[in-house]
């Protein structure tokens, strides 16, 4: 048995050179100006701005209140369509702004929204698409925007996994009315904690910066013409994301390698998601779908007994959720959930782990055919 100096988890948060991120520590130490929209935290919006190719980067505490205050700046009521398959922030934030998620079910193969089941599901009190981009693989973009369009309903898209994906020449996040994304310590690029609201919406921007900050619109005069909330990303985080960015191409490349080397491994064994054409993809996860649930049980049990821990994202289907009232039993999506597994990618994972693990799952895979 191969032993690790520390266990193999399905992700680890990328470490910063430690010069780069203590020089942008000490100017924040040095200035006091710890949070309210310093200077680095300008500098990371703008210079986000320019990476992704966009109008407007909005810098929040986390991915969920972007999403609420997206719901929010758009005038989301009543009902708002989603996915089932997907982390369960994307809904439940749906619930706590009192809006009735309707679940509709996905594509086998890309895992995504099936724009058909989204149609299907449309009436007068849906008020908004909130597709996502499952593991950063672009939903049908196209189909969504031609049904935002002709129901005249907005689209925020669920982005958090799509940092450095570009879709048909341009970054992913720069669809729907709205994209939001996530920095958390796991994500391909992070801030500790945090998220941004992404669009080319002139209209929206005030009220969308007013919101994450109490509503105040004026912070030498106090005035205070939204409904807001406490959703500001301090100077620390601004510091990490910033010393994280330059080093973004490296990052991706290295995950490109790592996934290369699972898929060239595995693919006569197990199913990979299906990535649409015309996408510029950013590897972060490797999900691989097993012929069964027993299949994807015996092989995490046997991957732990090795330290090396896998997820199994999205388990469970949401429609399956005990406070999410589902009128639709989303079929694909329990089939996905409950026979999908990631494997561990992450900066700093060794190509003759990644052998260890395949080897590992393919043969325990041939003994359970025996």
């Amino acid at each position: 048995m191969k032993q690790f100096n520390e266990p193999i988890y399905v992700t680890r948060p990328y470490k910063p050179q430690k010069e780069k991120l203590f020089k942008y520590l000490e100017q924040v130490l040095d200035s006091r100006y710890y949070t309210n929209f310093g200077p680095l935290h300008n500098l990371l919006e703008e210079r986000l701005r320019q990476y992704l190719g966009v109008k407007h980067v909005i810098l929040t505490a986390n991915g969920t209140l972007a999403l609420q205050i997206a719901y929010k700046a758009l005038n989301v009521k009543k009902k708002a369509i989603s996915t089932p398959f997907t982390f369960i922030a994307t809904v439940s934030s749906l619930i706590w702004e009192g809006i009735e998620p309707v679940l509709a079910d996905i594509d086998p193969h890309t895992f995504t929204l099936d724009p058909d089941k989204i149609e299907k599901n449309i009436d007068s009190d849906v008020t908004a698409i909130v597709p996502v981009h499952v593991f950063g693989n672009p939903a049908p973009v196209e189909e969504i925007e031609y049904l935002g369009k002709e129901y005249s309903i907005p689209i925020i898209y669920d982005a958090a996994h799509t940092f450095g994906v570009n879709y048909r020449g341009k970054s992913l996040s720069s669809y729907g009315n709205i994209s939001i994304l996530s920095f958390h310590a796991t994500k391909l690029f992070n801030t500790l904690e945090g998220g941004a609201i992404v669009t080319n919406n002139d209209s929206i921007v005030d009220t969308v910066k007013a919101m994450r900050n109490f509503g105040i619109t004026d912070s030498q005069t106090g005035e205070i013409k939204t409904i807001g909330i406490n959703a500001k990303m301090n100077e620390f985080e601004a510091a990490m994301g910033l010393a994280v960015l330059d080093d973004m191409e490296y990052i991706i490349s290295t995950l490109r390698k790592n996934y290369n080397i699972y898929k060239e491994l595995l693919s006569d064994y197990l199913e990979f998601q299906v990535i649409r054409d015309h996408t510029d993809y950013n590897y972060m996860y490797v999900p691989v779908l097993f012929p069964d649930e027993e299949s994807v049980m015996r092989v995490k049990n046997e991957l732990n007994k090795h330290d090396i821990y896998p997820r199994r994202y999205f388990y469970p289907s949401l429609d399956t959720i005990s406070f999410i009232k589902s009128l639709c039993k989303c079929e694909i999506s329990r089939r996905i959930a409950s026979t999908i597994l990631c494997l561990p990618n992450y900066v700093g994972l060794e190509e003759d782990t990644i052998v260890y693990i395949s080897d590992i799952i393919k043969n325990t895979l041939k003994d359970i055919k025996k």
